[in-house]
């Protein structure tokens, strides 16, 4: 008997029993597709992981989709290019913007921690390099190609696709694509039913095969208000004479806490103690809010308010001012995981005073920072040194970005029927087993958990 072979596979390259470095190869008999090229964050055997050489035959490779602008899902596109890859990258284009700020953020933070490592000598590598420069993000961006959501892209004879809005970020979309007479739905990240400053996700009616996200597959977001919860830690962190410092993200994140203090300000529900936005990535994306009107729920006139009782930090000299400053502050600093960027040097000098707070406001992959705050660490190493910890440490997940279990199982049920096989993919394992039994006992779908590096044929 011959050997039939399958119109296509899927071959998962990251963000499989794990939440980062999202990369999916769909393959045919004459050409090939990726589906996000994300960056791996967290553990160190992930993040070495980086390091390695691109985990496909970059040559052959026909075109590459983003389902949205995080790096865990756009953040090795520099490396691609390194390594000869001139395609067209496509994306909307509000992503394609979100991407531009996350990647050169990223290289300039990659570039300044070898500097750092270099001068500080606390790194094994002599010198230490960073994975990718500036000038690598400067060859990668002109490879994007934006299209509006509900467009349909012709890629080759095999395949066309096209984006539909997901709620997740701004510009984020699933990817519907159609390959030798099947579709295959990428969901990216799925928004909440109900978000603060995106549209609700838009339904998928029906897909042949579905990689679907589980971020939160085994849990359920907290209901409480998240207004009311940043109310009550502003009051008793200032109550204290303390420094409420919130890591964030800085593409939505940053926008709905701006969105929030300034509303809790202007009502006059927290005190009158400065507010500092010291996330330079994040004052850029909130710029983008005026820009791509079409892709969130606020008025220009929200989104030219939220700015209003904020202090923004450009440089390193302003953040070295503000810790100088005595008193009671907010500062929201970059990154959300404590994995970089400037609330490093904050916690540093803040960490160790207990009338003190750390408020993590998103996911915290494990190995990262923010993981190990929450996991109650004595303390923490940064820059080479280690801190003990003294400050308080929470976290709220009411402004979560991605759909909890109950969201994801509201978006499946309005399929017109099951696909052929959903694969899930981009969550720890105890959320990834939830998920599917879930999906299994409640929608009786055929459930696949994806495994790192495993190609899987499709019929």
């Amino acid at each position: 008997m011959l050997h039939q072979t399958p119109p296509f596979t899927l071959t998962f390259l990251g963000a499989a029993g794990t939440v980062t470095g999202s990369k999916i190869l769909l393959k045919t008999d004459r050409h090939q597709v990726l589906i996000d090229c994300g960056l791996f964050q967290g553990l160190k055997q992930l993040r070495l992981l980086n390091w390695q050489k691109p985990p496909l035959d970059v040559e052959e490779l026909d075109a590459v989709i983003l389902t949205h602008g995080h790096l865990d899902h756009c953040g090795y596109l520099p490396v691609l290019t390194q390594n000869g890859y001139h395609g067209p990258i496509y994306a909307t284009t509000p992503t394609r913007d979100v991407a531009e700020i996350i990647l050169r953020d990223s290289a300039k933070i990659q570039e300044e921690d070898a500097a750092e490592a270099n001068r500080g000598g606390y790194s094994k590598h002599n010198p230490a390099k960073p994975l990718y420069t500036a000038e690598d993000v400067d060859l990668t961006m002109p490879l994007f190609e934006t299209h509006d959501d509900n467009e349909w892209v012709i890629i080759n004879e095999d395949m066309k696709f096209c984006f539909r809005k997901s709620g997740h970020i701004l510009g984020s979309a699933f990817v519907e694509l159609k390959c030798k007479g099947h579709t295959v739905v990428f969901s990216g990240d799925i928004g909440r039913r109900k978000p603060l400053l995106m549209e609700p996700p838009v339904f998928v009616r029906e897909a042949d095969y579905l990689v679907l996200e589980s971020t939160y597959g085994d849990r359920l977001h907290e209901q409480a208000s998240a207004y009311d919860e940043i109310q009550a830690y502003v009051k008793h962190t200032v109550a204290k004479g303390g420094v409420l410092v919130i890591p964030s993200f800085a593409v939505e994140r940053a926008q709905e806490l701006l969105l929030i203090l300034n509303t809790l300000r202007e009502e006059g529900s927290i005190p009158n103690v400065p507010i500092y936005l010291d996330t330079p990535m994040g004052i850029d994306v909130t710029q983008l809010y005026l820009h791509h009107r079409d892709w969130h729920s606020l008025s220009d006139a929200e989104c030219r308010t939220m700015m209003h009782n904020v202090q923004v930090i450009r440089d390193f000299e302003q953040t070295l001012r503000v810790l100088d400053k005595p008193g009671p502050k907010i500062v929201i600093a970059g990154s959300g995981m404590v994995t970089g960027g400037r609330v490093l040097f904050y916690l540093q000098r803040l960490i160790q005073d207990a009338k003190n707070t750390v408020l993590l406001v998103g996911f915290q992959a494990p190995g990262t920072r923010g993981s190990l705050l929450l996991s109650g660490a004595n303390e923490i190493k940064m820059q080479g040194n280690y801190y003990p910890v003294q400050a308080e440490i929470h976290q709220i997940s009411s402004l979560s970005a991605h759909g909890d279990q109950a969201d994801l199982l509201w978006w499946l049920s309005h399929f017109k029927k099951a696909p052929q096989q959903v694969f899930l993919n981009h969550g720890e394992a105890q959320a990834l087993e939830a998920l599917r039994l879930k999906i299994t006992d409640t929608l009786g779908w055929g459930c696949t958990i994806a495994e790192m590096g495993t190609t899987y044929d499709l019929h």
